[in-house]
């Protein structure tokens, strides 16, 4: 059985490999050690030669390996197998079948106990003359064996009963009565939240705040690493996506029986599986195709691809494959997909990058802020992923201006100061050399965005700050008003950056917003050339599971980059995109 892990960032492969006999449970863990010490050893000289210092270097990592593997085999050894517990040891032992019994109108000795306990207290002294279980059952022989003598005794016995059960039917009624009184004056409990603040004074925001200032933004306590996540993550890096593949898996089966057919008739086995048999140097006919293409199709649309886009994909691969030779040993199959992972990967990898910090750092030597501006449509996380992008520039070193530039959405400027108050209490001033890293620019609800985006980018200039990001209010793209509003915004300050912020659970929808989201910008522009999206936030990533067809209408339909993806609700779950994990994602079963 061999198992393996992959480095991407110092493209590493870690093979284990032992008899599939043997039950090792301490594989996963002697892979993950070497993968953590190898690498740790051997960062500076990866760093410094590369890949080439891979294939010339040696590594004298015999002695490392061997102390991993004699830990991992003693941490399973010292692992005992939990062992249940024996009928002897359990409290059910311990009950005798007595106590189990119940019998029918026999009321539980604890409430009778009880009930006693409270006639005793209401009557004071006539409860004096009634005993407990004990007296009473003392008294009961003899007033049957002197029956005659003490009638008149038996008569004061019942009338103190009916007496005592009486007065407990009373105090029962009177007690029930005043029950909903109480309730009415006891009222609701306000609900307390794990990360909020009981602090009435805390919460109350109706006092004007004004810009920068450190007494705006009253700090509270929470917890860090319900905030940062991963706390064995670098700080500052930008890490790609992941996904784990099973072509190779798919592949060796179709290789061991070329004869059976697929079975996943409906999956990308299926879809793959078909003309495997057609082999031999001939030339690809658009009849040859045509059955898998539609296949092709259908998976694709599955995977939350637009319909449109699927397929002009199709098409784009036919004409492309169209009177081309195939090999000897080469198949349908494998052609054609090998064609659709090129293209696929082609898309998502447009020919202009986007690299903020860069970029950043070249507004730093003009002695300008470096401008950005998300916009995009209700509910898709632009203030959240704006916060998440925030930290990672304050982690490389950035000052951050929030300006909050969402005037109509109720809560929007306390969504954005409560962000500010985390990221500071992330990153105090005392870390930074007395520089606070993080301000946020409001001026309440509504008024102008444009002007107050205007304002903000004034007071950065002012200020010394880095980077603006600024917050747009959200908006469906069929709304004309709002439309010419955000590019009013976009033309009077001409930002460095628009990015266009989209959840990853659209399907066609995703189409239909990127292209009315550029009109809008294009049409109401005063510019001669119009200044259109520049790149996508793709948010939400972490719902989709392999779902992840969005990625490839919104860079299709554009020809823009994906800059970030939001994959999680802490303010470290931001990755870059990685065009092969997405598009293995993609072409999985």
């Amino acid at each position: 059985t061999l198992k393996y892990k992959l480095d991407n960032q110092f493209e590493l492969v870690f093979v284990v490999g032992f008899q599939k006999i043997l039950t090792l449970t301490y594989v996963d863990k002697l892979i993950d050690d070497v993968h953590k010490e190898f690498r740790d050893k051997y960062r500076n000289e990866f760093q410094q030669k590369g890949t080439l210092g891979l294939l010339n270097g040696t590594f004298d990592f015999k002695d490392d390996f061997m102390r991993l593997l004699r830990d991992a085999e003693e941490s399973s050894k010292v692992r005992a197998p939990t062992v249940m517990k024996t009928f002897e040891q359990s409290l059910k032992s311990q009950k005798t079948v007595k106590c189990m019994i119940e019998t029918r109108g026999e009321k539980p000795k604890e409430k009778v106990k009880n009930k006693k306990n409270k006639g005793s207290k209401k009557e004071g002294t006539e409860a004096v003359a009634v005993p407990g279980k004990a007296s009473a059952g003392d008294k009961q022989p003899s007033a049957a064996g002197d029956r005659e003598e003490l009638t008149k005794d038996e008569i004061l016995q019942k009338n103190r009963e009916e007496f005592f059960k009486r007065h407990m039917k009373a105090g029962e009624k009177s007690s029930k009565s005043p029950k909903p009184d109480a309730q009415k004056e006891k009222g609701k409990k306000p609900r307390v939240w794990d990360l909020g603040n009981s602090n009435a004074k805390v919460l109350d925001y109706s006092n004007s705040a004004t810009n920068g200032s450190a007494e705006a933004c009253p700090v509270e306590e929470f917890d860090p690493d319900i905030a940062l996540g991963d706390r064995n993550r670098e700080p500052g890096r930008l890490y790609d996506l992941e996904y784990e593949s099973d072509d190779e898996a798919e592949e060796e089966k179709v290789i061991q029986n070329p004869s059976k057919p697929s079975a996943k008739k409906g999956g990308l086995g299926g879809m793959f599986g078909m003309l495997k048999g057609l082999v031999g140097s001939k030339s690809l006919t658009r009849e040859d195709m045509d059955p898998v293409l539609e296949k092709m199709k259908d998976h694709l649309i599955a995977k939350n691809v637009a319909a449109e886009i699927a397929v002009q994909l199709c098409e784009s691969v036919a004409k492309k494959l169209e009177g081309k030779v195939m090999g000897t040993f080469t198949t349908v199959t494998s052609t054609v997909k090998q064609a659709l992972q090129e293209a696929l990967v082609q898309i998502l990898q447009p020919q202009r990058r986007v690299d903020v910090l860069r970029d950043v750092m070249d507004a730093q030597r003009h002695r300008r802020p470096y401008v950005v501006t998300f916009c995009g449509v209700n509910g898709v996380g632009k203030s959240t992923n704006l916060a998440k992008i925030s930290f990672w520039l304050i982690e490389n070193g950035f000052s951050v201006l929030i300006a909050a530039c969402d005037t109509f959405r109720a809560g929007a400027v306390e969504q954005l100061r409560t962000h500010t108050r985390r990221l500071n209490a992330l990153h105090p001033p005392e870390s930074h050399g007395g520089r606070t890293m993080v301000q946020l620019y409001e001026k309440g609800y509504g008024k102008d965005a444009a002007g107050i985006a205007m304002e903000a980018i004034s007071y950065a200039r002012n200020q010394g700050f880095d980077v603006v990001l600024v917050d747009t209010a959200g908006r469906m793209q069929d709304n004309a008003p709002l439309m010419t509003a955000l590019a009013k915004l976009i033309a009077v300050n001409a930002p460095d950056l628009v990015l266009f912020v989209g959840e990853a659970l659209v399907g066609n929808e995703a189409v239909d917003q990127l292209v009315k989201f550029n009109k809008a910008l294009a049409d109401h522009s005063m510019a001669q050339t119009p200044r259109l999206i520049d790149g996508i936030v793709l948010t939400k990533f972490d719902t989709i599971d392999d779902k992840v067809g969005a990625a490839i209408s919104m860079t299709y339909i554009t020809s823009k980059p994906i800059v970030f993806v939001g994959t999680g609700q802490t303010y470290c779950d931001l990755r870059s995109l990685n065009a092969k994990a997405v598009v293995a994602a993609l072409m999985k079963a």
